[in-house]
């Protein structure tokens, strides 16, 4: 317990253990109970929705109030849900099943969410592919995942059409928002099925596909890259993905108790809470983080074409949005705005991120700008389907270097990086073990793969880290050789084995520099070889041309030796971090 002044409230009143059992306990709302999940006895939240299909049906119990914001169009729950039973019924006729992959290939739009529960409610495995994936990555994701449809936005379809020949699996192509006619015969509009999304209320009512289907009926692949240089996809279950909507209501709750409050109870008459959707819905953090237990509560999803903090901060006060972040670039781009002031963000009521590595200070200056509100963070990834920490309000303040205790439904262990593996006592740091309902069944197509990363029902996460006496956990850096730019995972290799393919270039290595806002930024050191000559603009489009965007070294700086290795013929990179300072 931490000692309070004496004109203070103490706090905590209880330890993180405690508000954990009168949460969880029989009657509540978060109750648990134990399951056996592929032999392994599990516990799970008991009044989780089974499936992705239940939560739409739940959603459209909201009925008329705004579920979906995007420039001029809005969409009610009710008028989402008669969208996704239009469209189900469209990937029905196209002869979507059970267990078939579906991919969606577009940015955040009203369509995305449709189309994901759509093929939900038809049993399909759905396969959202980054958006922001160059042709060749969007075709690997086609293949490896072998979908039979393919839902994309006009965008991407420029992008994706030369490839579809190369995908021997793929069926029919459904396009949204694309003004021209289509000349290719499995080519179809999605607007032609269903039309735009402020038509979607005048669709007739019709119920949703009855198709039998499990909690532990496999429901999505996300992909994640690997230290091959190859994404793998990572195979989520339903209850998997429904996991976030109870993990989140726990740990709402628990700062509530800690400080000697009652829970409260939901109220009706409140204003719709609503959240600004920065992240994309292909990512674990947008799609099971945001998306699937914002539809179950009620509230309102704010979606931008793309990130602009001021745009951002119209649609916040407009719109009257309770939460932002995603990850910690947009909480600093918000609170050093320039034209913050010009707002009424008084809305606001949490600002929660994670994915990315974020600086303590974070914390103060969102209780600085806003005093009300809750900061927070969390610790998760695309094999924990998003959420498995969570830090917020006290809890956060002081530990603001820590990504939080894990949800109760979750175990975290410290094990030695090398095998054979033994666990580690408390404080120690080692690779971060993590096992609960809410941990992925397998990589697809990767069994070997899939048998280094889950041992037991726990998986490997490939992040160094410790425990406290509380549970507290802190990443301390990664074991696997990877950075994070805003957000979005860099494995070094894949952009070093691009490098390396430079008819220029001898040797090369990935390194982070350090970015406030987007965490860490990639950064090249390249050695050429001995007579070759190519410029830092070169080697930078010659990544571009291959990868997406976000994989492109920010400098590249150039080495006239071999880079330094250690005994074991490892490059050094701590020491190469070091060109990149001041």
């Amino acid at each position: 317990m931490t000692d309070a002044a004496p004109s203070e409230k103490p706090w905590p009143v209880m330890t993180v253990r405690e508000a954990y059992a009168i949460l969880t306990a029989p009657g509540m709302p978060t109750e648990m109970e134990e399951v056996v999940i592929r032999g392994i006895p599990t516990r799970v939240w008991k009044n989780a929705p089974p499936t992705l299909r239940d939560v739409v049906t739940i959603g459209r119990a909201h009925g008329e109030k705004i579920f979906l914001v995007h420039e001029d169009e809005r969409v009610s729950f009710e008028a989402f849900h008669r969208a996704v039973a239009a469209f189900a019924k469209v990937l029905a006729a196209k002869g979507v099943k059970k267990g078939d992959r579906v991919a969606i290939v577009m940015r955040n739009l009203p369509e995305w969410p449709v189309a994901f529960y759509a093929g939900m409610s038809l049993g399909a495995i759905l396969t959202p592919l980054n958006a922001w994936w160059t042709g060749p990555e969007l075709e690997y994701g086609l293949t490896d995942s072998g979908s039979k449809v393919c839902i994309v936005d006009v965008e991407r379809f420029d992008r994706l059409a030369e490839h579809f020949p190369n995908c021997p699996d793929l069926e029919h192509v459904i396009v949204s928002r694309m003004v021209d006619e289509v000349a290719h015969p499995f080519v179809t509009k999605l607007e032609d099925a269903i039309g735009g999304p402020n038509d979607w209320a005048k669709l007739p009512d019709q119920p949703l596909p009855d198709v039998a289907i499990d909690a532990d009926d496999d429901a999505t692949i996300f992909y994640t890259s690997g230290t091959t240089g190859k994404p793998k996809g990572a195979l989520a279950t339903q209850r998997n993905v429904n996991s976030n909507i109870f993990s989140a209501l726990c740990a709402g709750a628990r700062p509530f108790l800690r400080r000697g409050e009652p829970i409260p109870t939901p109220d009706p008459t409140a204003p719709q809470k609503g959240s600004l959707l920065s992240v994309p819905f292909f990512h674990a953090t947008g799609c099971f983080a945001v998306l699937n237990p914002t539809l179950y509560a009620g509230g309102k999803i704010g979606m931008m074409r793309r990130w602009d903090p001021e745009l951002a901060m119209q649609m916040i006060e407009r719109e009257r949005l309770t939460s932002a972040g995603g990850v910690p670039t947009i909480a600093w781009q918000l609170i050093e705005h320039p034209a913050r002031e010009k707002y009424d963000l008084s809305s606001i009521e949490s600002m929660a991120y994670g994915g990315a590595p974020s600086a303590p200070e974070l914390v103060r200056k969102i209780k600085e700008v806003w005093p009300k509100s809750s900061a927070g963070n969390g610790w998760g990834m695309t094999e924990t389907s998003a959420t498995a920490t969570s830090n917020s309000a006290e809890d956060y303040e002081h530990r603001p270097d820590s990504c939080g205790p894990p949800v109760p439904v979750t175990d975290l262990k410290i094990m030695t990086v090398e095998a054979p593996h033994r666990e580690l006592p408390i404080g120690e740091v080692g690779e971060l073990w993590c096992k609960g309902p809410q941990v992925v069944k397998l990589y697809w197509n990767k069994p070997e793969a899939t048998a280094q990363t889950f041992v037991d029902g726990w998986v490997k996460t490939g992040d160094l880290a410790r425990l406290d006496e509380e549970g507290f956990c802190y990443i301390i850096d990664r074991a696997k050789d990877m950075l994070i730019r805003g957000g979005e995972n860099i494995f070094c290799i894949e952009v070093e084995n691009v490098l390396y393919d430079h008819p220029a270039v001898m040797d090369a290595a990935l390194v982070g520099i350090p970015h406030k806002t987007l965490g860490e930024e990639p950064g090249a050191v390249v050695t050429l070889q001995e007579g070759a000559h190519a410029t830092e603009a070169e080697l930078r489009a010659f990544v571009a041309d291959r990868l997406a965007a976000f994989k492109v070294p920010k400098k590249v700086v150039f080495w006239h030796e071999t880079l330094p290795r250690n005994a074991n013929g490892k490059i050094m990179k701590n020491e190469l971090k070091k060109v990149f300072e001041g």
